[in-house]
Order: structure tokens, then C-alpha cells, then sequence
């Protein structure tokens, strides 16, 4: 088991492809309660990360009523 299967259990569970899943754990980001560390420019900019997987997080996000960073 790689390192990123053993902490990518909450961005596997919402769908997000292996790439977007690379790149939030690497940005320190492990949860979806995390994203608000950080800016929608600055999680557009993470390598891996698409336009499916944000408009994914978008939506889970808007469930739990968080926001991004300013």
C-alpha cells in the first residue's frame, strides 16, 4: 500500500480520480474540511487537479457549508 492510500480515504470515498487525489494530499490538504486553507486559484493551480474534481468538491463542500479561502 502506497502512503497516499493509507491517508486518501475521505477524497476516495467522494470519487475524486487519483491525480486530484495526489494532488490535495500533497498541498497538506486530507479532508474536505481542509479546503478552506486554501483559495479556489490556488487549488485550480495544484497539478492533477481538473475541472471534474473541482466541480466535484465544489458540490460536497456547498453540502457542508464551507468556503474557500479569500
Amino acid at each position: 500500500m502506497s502512503n497516499y492510500e493509507e491517508i486518501d480515504e475521505e477524497w476516495r470515498a467522494i470519487g475524486l480520480a487519483a491525480p486530484a487525489r495526489k494532488a490535495l494530499i500533497d498541498a497538506k490538504l486530507y479532508k474536505v474540511s481542509d479546503l478552506r486553507k486554501i483559495s479556489l486559484e490556488d487549488l485550480t493551480n495544484l497539478h492533477g487537479m481538473g475541472k471534474s474534481a473541482i466541480a466535484r468538491l465544489k458540490v460536497v463542500m456547498h453540502g457542508k457549508k464551507i468556503t474557500f479561502r479569500n
